[in-house]
């Protein structure tokens, strides 16, 4: 770039990619600065090498911005494995197939393995007839990759979202809490039955009157002793 450009001739391009001719790398180098431009070497390798007029800082940050916005639309792509036994039940099947589905939604790829024990390694028959249904189950969702195939003691096939399968939308449940404004206030109590302060009286009054005749009773049993 610029000074370090060692050719003899160069074949110069403008900033708009408009050719100009093959020069000596000086006078080249002397329009880049007349138009406060970079001499940017584009094409070493060619007979005689490509220059070209750029603003450099601004071409770098440019092709930085492009790299970064790449690696935004890009998905990583993981293989997931889901593991079962020969004779795992038909409902840990149907979660395990339901997990399957929840990998294929997020774009990942799943390895589909039945792993053998004993002598389960005298019937792989029972292994495949498990990953074939697992495959029916998925038509239309996930397409085969690889079939299945042994190794070792495992069998294992890999699946992968079929193109054009949408996973459905899961749905919100409804709220069942209700507004402050849908709850009633509860019915006021007319004034009328208020309790007041003549309400209470006589209920003190009440209280009180079995401990007055206990004590004129008394009073009276003194004086009759008395006598």
């Amino acid at each position: 770039m610029n000074e370090r450009i060692r050719a003899r001739e160069v074949r110069l391009i403008d900033e708009n990619g408009e050719m100009m001719g093959v020069m000596p790398p000086g006078r080249a180098l002397d329009i880049a600065r007349d138009r406060n431009l970079d001499l940017v070497e584009v094409s070493p390798n060619a007979v005689p090498p490509v220059c070209k007029l750029m603003d450099y800082g601004r071409f770098k940050y440019e092709q930085a911005k492009k790299e970064n916005e790449a690696r935004k639309n890009q998905k990583t792509i993981t293989l997931k494995e889901i593991r079962m036994r020969p004779r795992t039940d038909d409902h840990d099947i149907e979660v395990k197939t339901r997990k399957i589905q929840e990998f294929l939604a997020e774009g990942d790829k799943v390895r589909v393995s039945v792993q053998f024990r004993g002598p389960d390694m005298r019937h792989p028959d029972i292994g495949r007839k498990l990953l074939d249904g697992i495959a029916e189950e998925l038509k239309g969702m996930a397409t085969i990759e690889r079939s299945p195939m042994m190794e070792g003691r495992m069998m294992s096939m890999i699946v992968s979202r079929a193109p054009g399968w949408e996973p459905p939308k899961k749905q919100a449940a409804p709220s069942t809490e209700k507004s402050t404004t849908d709850q009633q206030a509860p019915p006021a109590v007319p004034e009328s039955q208020l309790p007041t302060e003549h309400d209470t009286v006589p209920q003190q009054a009440t209280s009180n009157a079995p401990q007055n005749s206990d004590v004129t009773e008394t009073l009276q049993q003194t004086e009759t002793l008395q006598q």
